[in-house]
């Protein structure tokens, strides 16, 4: 336990102080700064046009993977728990992107969504083209505008089935007792999932959000492998990443504290409803 303690006290939390520490400096290269300059990095940061365009590409990145992935993986377990022939099969389709990593999913999606359109198309959109749906064919990431919707397509892909294993587990530890009890007060199937079954998963709604949420936020690794670090698709993560490679250290480590600030605010209002939920139990 107490080892355990020791690690994550110095690469946990010892990182989180030595970053806010070279925030608040005038650090540029891998040497020590010469002084503290207090919140000038933020400043500037948020008068960076180039940082808020990339907190408004997380902004559409986030609300099109939560809700993607929330919508798929509820309907998907909503199927299986009816009892679905085959589950065994769909379960396992439906978890194996999970399997994949994010890097080696991105390197396909990035063939997936190839922009190129007409006789040139590839991936989805030769794909439509064959089906005689060339009206769907679209540049997707490549897209100033909706770039960043398509995007959270792979996330999607890859973690509506986590987030469907989740409602699964919730739908599966709802006692037999309480159904019966609806039915046998006269409730209808509807009214059964609408007041009895609905709300028992408010608890496994919230950490699916959150989960999915807080991944959303800290996406790099899918973004670098499907489209690369340019700016039509620049979230905060891949602009820390090509500050730091900049030798910008100190505006590197601002970003890195705002994006620890934006996780936080979804996270910790979560682990403090959980921590009070276990005293009153």
């Amino acid at each position: 336990m107490t080892p355990s303690i020791v690690v994550i006290a110095v690469f946990v939390y010892g990182l989180i102080g030595w970053t806010v520490n070279t925030s608040l400096t005038d650090r540029t290269t891998a040497l020590p700064a010469d002084g503290y300059v207090g919140l000038e990095n933020f400043t500037k940061l948020f008068q960076d046009d180039r940082f808020i365009h990339s907190l408004k590409n997380l902004g559409v990145l986030t609300v099109v993977f939560i809700v993607g992935t929330m919508v798929l993986g509820f309907l998907w377990a909503l199927l299986l728990e009816r009892g679905f022939k085959g589950e065994g099969v769909f379960r396992s389709i439906y978890l194996f992107p999970m399997a994949v990593s994010f890097i080696a999913s991105g390197v396909v999606w990035r063939w997936l969504l190839n922009s190129a359109e007409g006789d040139d198309a590839g991936g989805l959109n030769k794909l439509f083209d064959s089906l005689h749906l060339g009206f769907l064919q679209n540049p997707w990431w490549n897209d100033p505008d909706w770039g960043m919707a398509a995007m959270a397509l792979p996330a999607i892909w890859q973690l509506s089935g986590y987030v469907m294993a989740l409602f699964l587990a919730g739908f599966r530890g709802i006692p037999a007792e309480l159904r019966e009890a609806a039915r046998v007060d006269g409730a209808s199937e509807f009214q059964l999932y609408r007041h009895v079954i609905f709300p028992q998963l408010s608890p496994v709604a919230l950490s699916a959000l959150i989960i999915v949420g807080h991944m959303s936020m800290k996406m790099f690794d899918l973004i670098m492998a499907v489209s690369g670090a340019q700016y039509l698709t620049e979230v905060p993560a891949v602009y820390l990443w090509t500050t730091l490679l900049g030798s910008n250290y100190a505006k590197a480590c601002a970003i890195a504290v705002v994006l620890l600030l934006v996780v936080a605010v979804v996270v910790v209002p979560y682990l403090v409803s959980n921590a009070r939920a276990e005293k009153r139990r």
